[in-house]
């Protein structure tokens, strides 16, 4: 007996992902639902290379019977439709950041923390890392597990996707403007993202940081250690998908790098690719449509006691988003539904 699965904004970037996710990897499920707002009732996404879902109402949608949410629709969508199902006996995980740092709510990436999911039942909510924060807690955990880290410094270089369709939109117009010599006007970013960074996602605090900032920092402390620092300077790039990090680390005892290396090789979602030669390191146009989180560029930091820096590379729709999702709905599937 498989389970009923609703997807919750079925029509946008992360829940088309979800979609062909859970037929690539034949997740159990006899019925699958594909929710989205009024104005998407009927349109047919595509689940799959062989099957369409026809859009229901996510706001009339009747939760009970249903098993398991994957929910992607936006923070204010997902505050008030999360806890509806949730109420009415579905475990909803949340790729939102509604829930993510509630005490009463597991944060959980399936490599690194999926013990935490055995606090499920508090809310019947999982969430979902931030993507920034999902790939580097990914490579970092291996080290962590065995030289324990103190602080990390990370910049990101973040592709528009992030941001959703319409910023994948405005950074193909306003390149495709400035070819024909048309004037770029920005409307989603503060800034021309064509040809362009900005070092700005989300609002500003008063600290100076922003929120994409200070989430990576909370919510790595949620996921890995309490005890670990973070600051993090986070940019958007001119990329269509696949997130890019920097990630300085100090550890607490001395580290190997040929050592972290090999940490890294065994680790579960890591792939390795670190070849000191001229494209011997992965960029975001390789990672686009794969599952792992890519570390490249590992070396020693000589400018600080116990430091190594490192850069890693992943799909922000799937490991970052999507998978992840996926992944623990299989781990929910698997160690505590468990279907007769």
């Amino acid at each position: 007996m498989g389970y009923r699965v609703a997807v919750i904004g079925a029509t946008g970037n992360v829940g088309r992902e979800m979609l062909n996710i859970l037929d690539s990897r034949a997740f159990p499920a006899d019925e699958v639902v594909a929710l989205a707002s009024a104005r998407s009732i009927g349109r047919e996404v595509s689940m799959g290379e062989d099957r369409t879902l026809k859009v229901k109402d996510l706001a009339s949608f009747d939760f009970k019977g249903i098993d398991i949410a994957l929910s992607s629709p936006g923070a204010k969508v997902s505050a008030v439709h999360s806890p509806r199902a949730a109420a009415a006996g579905c475990v909803v995980i949340d790729n939102t950041s509604q829930f993510r740092m509630d005490p009463d709510v597991p944060l959980v990436v399936a490599e690194v923390n999926p013990q935490a999911l055995s606090g499920y039942r508090k809310k019947n909510i999982v969430a979902n890392p931030n993507c920034s924060t999902m790939q580097m807690v990914v490579a970092l955990k291996p080290l962590h597990a065995r030289w324990r880290i103190k602080r990390v410094v990370v910049a990101t270089y973040q592709s528009v996707s992030g941001a959703g369709k319409d910023a994948m939109d405005e950074l193909f117009e306003q390149t495709r403007a400035i070819y024909v010599n048309d004037p770029v006007k920005p409307e989603r970013f503060t800034k021309q993202i064509a040809f362009n960074v900005i070092p700005h996602i989300d609002v500003f605090l008063d600290d100076g940081a922003t929120k994409e900032e200070w989430k990576m920092s909370v919510e790595t402390r949620k996921i890995l250690d309490p005890d670990i620092a973070v600051h993090a300077t986070c940019v958007r790039v001119p990329v269509f998908i696949g997130h890019s990090e920097a990630v300085n680390i100090e550890f607490a005892s001395p580290i190997d790098e040929n050592e972290a290396r090999e940490e890294l090789r065994k680790a579960p979602g890591v792939v390795v690719v670190d070849h000191r030669a001229d494209g011997g390191y992965v960029t975001p146009v390789e990672v686009a449509g794969e599952d792992a989180v890519y570390v490249s560029r590992i070396r020693r930091d000589p400018t600080v006691k116990n430091g190594l820096s490192l850069w890693c590379v992943g799909d922000n729709l799937r490991k970052g988003a999507a998978l992840n999702t996926v992944q623990i709905a299989e781990l929910l599937a698997r160690d505590h539904l468990k279907k007769k």
